[in-house]
């Protein structure tokens, strides 16, 4: 499968990107329409400055109207067309491949990319339920938090405990917290993790409200993907193992 870069991540071909060729066509034809209105705009302008009527100027004030309007709903759109692209291009990223550093590679790309965060780190419980680990940390020292010591969640950051045991996605402001995220990672209802951001990039001094959108995405599929890859890799392991073995016993 052939796949087109997409701000950092990749778009696969197929039905979905000529989905967003088909909208972007349409999108075009929009502004197309807009360079035609506000040509007649100008036009109904001359001709109303050179007549002084009073129905060429409403007609120049209602094309005004059309045109403004036109343009908000096309601003609308894009910022649509553009939020479904970003989680059609999640949902395939992640579920793209079946080996673990490249899932979580990807749920950084992702949390940079998309979301905007600068400083994050992915918790995941360990085998047997005992604690969580830091499976990954981006923009910042664990060892500087005392909240972790090493690859190790100690535990006393209220909005992460609060997630961690209930489930629920947590955005800033929060009260006795100053992370400004806490995404629930889940596998069949089940809570395995936590994506905690606990800084924006500059440029973006706060999550939007379009931004639920990709946070829920993640909570739903960043941590099936990872553990999809983790099953796929342990047995890989354990089937080249075999494979050795059985090699060494024939004398190969």
């Amino acid at each position: 499968m052939k796949e087109t870069s997409s701000g950092g991540l990749k778009l696969p071909e197929g039905s979905g990107k000529e989905l967003v060729a088909e909208l972007k066509t349409t999108l075009e034809k929009a502004r197309e329409l807009v360079r035609e209105l506000e040509h007649k705009l100008q036009s109904a302008g001359v001709a109303t400055a050179g007549k002084g009527e009073d129905d060429l100027a409403q007609r120049l004030a209602r094309t005004e109207a059309d045109v403004k309007e036109l343009a908000a709903q096309l601003a609308a759109s894009e910022r649509q067309i553009s939020r479904l692209m970003n989680l059609y291009v999640a949902t395939y990223q992640l579920h793209a491949t079946l080996t673990p550093a490249e899932v979580l590679q990807t749920i950084a790309e992702i949390a940079v990319n998309l979301l905007g965060a600068e400083a994050f780190a992915v918790l995941l419980r360990r085998d047997g339920g005992q604690g969580f680990e830091v499976a990954l940390a981006q923009g910042f020292d664990t060892g500087a938090y005392p909240l972790f010591a090493g690859d190790e969640y100690l535990g006393g950051e209220a909005a992460v405990d609060a997630t961690l045991a209930d489930g629920t996605l947590r955005l800033a402001p929060i009260p006795n917290s100053s992370v400004v995220a806490v995404v629930p990672l889940k596998v069949q209802g089940e809570i395995v993790g936590a994506l905690v951001v606990l800084k924006l990039l500059p440029h973006k001094p706060s999550l939007r409200p379009e931004d639920r959108e990709l946070l829920d995405l993640l909570s739903a599929h960043a941590a099936s993907a990872l553990f999809a890859a983790r099953i796929f890799a342990t047995k890989d392991r354990r089937l080249r193992t075999l494979e050795s073995l059985i090699k060494l016993a024939r004398g190969e």
